[in-house]
């Protein structure tokens, strides 16, 4: 599933529209925490490409796993800058700059790559199964444990 964004903030909210009718059609409500997450993670993506590059973008989203196991959701912003994301430390006056550390925080991971004539950025979140169902040990196992349908790991 992919959208087309033009480089206008006004596509941000049309993500985020997007994406969230996506996750309702694959099972996932949108009063589910991990679908919050999910509409802040496609806002910051979007809107870094958006603001950042001025260029058009792709956005994807990808769902694998099953009803027994974890389900993983991928976002992933394609555009055709090659200006690679850099995360910055804001001071605490400033009002942008924590786009980066927000997906840093939220995903389980998140990276970029270059591609073509321009970059991917990505980030992915998993979904245990709930109590009483088999989950993959990586995600939901001893290490990282579920909270309100997130993956999360202590550290």
């Amino acid at each position: 599933m992919q959208l087309e964004i033009r480089p206008d903030p006004a596509e941000v909210g049309r993500a985020r529209r997007w994406a969230r009718s996506r996750l309702a059609g694959s099972g996932i409500q949108a009063d589910e925490p991990l679908a919050e997450t999910l509409i802040l993670l496609v806002s910051e993506l979007v809107t870094n490409a958006v603001v950042h590059t001025g260029c058009p973008a792709v956005l994807r989203l990808s769902l694998s796993g099953g009803a027994a196991e974890t389900t993983t959701v991928r976002l992933e912003v394609a555009d055709t800058s090659t200006r690679a994301p850099v995360p910055r430390c804001p001071d605490g006056d400033a009002t942008g700059g924590r786009g980066l550390a927000l997906v840093d925080g939220l995903a389980d991971r998140w990276g970029w790559s270059r591609e073509g004539t321009g970059k991917r950025i990505w980030c992915e979140l998993d979904r245990c199964a709930p109590s009483g169902e088999a989950a993959a040990p990586a995600a939901c196992g001893s290490e990282a444990s579920a909270y309100k349908g997130l993956a999360y790991e202590a550290v």
